[in-house]
């Protein structure tokens, strides 16, 4: 699973911009399915068909988008003035190595005589090296997205600590639960959504939502923990298994989805744990609420530090949502 989340991790994928990461992840899965496709706002749609005309589906989502960056402006100097896409914590990006969609690099740097308490996109740019716009602008031009350059560092035991891992290491669970149930027949049509722009408003998991009208749907997400210095009190924490959640600021999950997750990780003996979530939210919310509604839930990967360049997980617990997730769908 490490190997797919290097490959994911590689790509730019800022929210709106994608088509490089979904053509990894394309290219991973293309045999395990009946049919791959991208709808209009870039969700990538993987299909598993039943056989049945009259069967039920199953809607599972993880978003692909990362937060980043858009240049805006290039100053005469040639520093690249970006405004946020997503939720950005500037101090934990500050003096953070930049990539280009096209391959450049630069680092990301705050004004002058600029405080770390007004750190924000007004008050910081990014250095690509140029000695002047007229430079840069060959290499840069107004619309184009970056992010924090790809890291993976591994820690003690089976934690990592990386770049971009909301939410690719949701994505790897979709692509490795996938992979495992490439030989696996359902009496349902199963579909495994690899959403867009989630870090703007969800707004992926909607229209994929109201395409498909799933009659049950399980979203893929991290989820904060509890278990660092005084951290606020939360019952999540690393290498305590997959989080089934009840609760976020967006949702409250369908009581049959949280019994069966939590009946089927007993049964199996998957370690797993409860998850509310009191700020934040996932695609769960539109996956829920989109047309008619569907039996909705999710399975959360526990994380630290999320939104800088070193989130962390516990690679146990990424197997463990790997694990549940199947088993749910069987269970289904």
């Amino acid at each position: 699973m490490l190997n797919i989340l290097k490959n994911l991790i590689n790509a730019v994928s800022v929210s709106g911009a994608e088509e490089d990461v979904s053509e990894v992840i394309k290219s991973m899965i293309a045999d395990c399915c009946d049919e791959v496709y991208n709808d209009a706002l870039g969700n990538l749609i993987a299909v598993k068909k039943s056989g049945n005309p009259n069967a039920k589906k199953v809607m599972m989502a993880a978003h692909m988008d990362e937060i980043g960056f858009m240049v805006t402006f290039i100053e005469d100097s040639g520093a690249v003035r970006v405004a946020p896409v997503g939720g950005i914590n500037w101090i934990a990006v500050a003096y953070g190595e930049i990539l280009f969609r096209n391959g450049l690099r630069g680092v990301l740097v705050p004004e002058n005589k600029v405080g770390a308490h007004e750190y924000g996109y007004t008050k910081m740019y990014i250095d690509i090296g140029a000695k002047n716009k007229a430079e840069a602008e060959k290499k840069v031009k107004v619309g184009d997205t970056c992010t924090l350059a790809p890291n993976l560092i591994k820690l003690l035991g089976n934690r990592i600590a990386v770049t971009k891992l909301d939410d690719k290491i949701a994505c790897v669970v979709l692509i490795q639960a996938l992979l495992n149930m490439k030989n696996m027949k359902s009496d349902k049509d199963l579909y495994f959504v690899f959403t867009s722009q989630e870090e703007v408003g969800l707004r992926g998991a909607k229209t994929s939502t109201y395409s498909i009208m799933p009659d049950y749907a399980i979203a893929v997400d991290v989820t904060g923990t509890g278990d660092t210095p005084e951290s606020n009190p939360m019952a999540c924490k690393l290498g305590g298994g997959a989080a089934i959640k009840i609760m976020d600021s967006s949702v409250i999950c369908h009581r049959e989805m949280i019994n069966l997750m939590m009946k089927t990780a007993e049964a199996k003996k998957i370690p797993h744990q409860s998850e509310i979530l009191l700020g934040g939210g996932t695609d769960t919310a539109n996956m829920q609420s989109t047309g008619t509604g569907s039996i909705a839930g999710a399975i959360s990967i526990p994380s630290r530090y999320i939104h800088s360049g070193v989130e962390m997980c516990d690679m146990k617990d990424v197997k463990a949502c790997v694990d549940l997730l199947v088993e749910t769908i069987k269970a289904i």
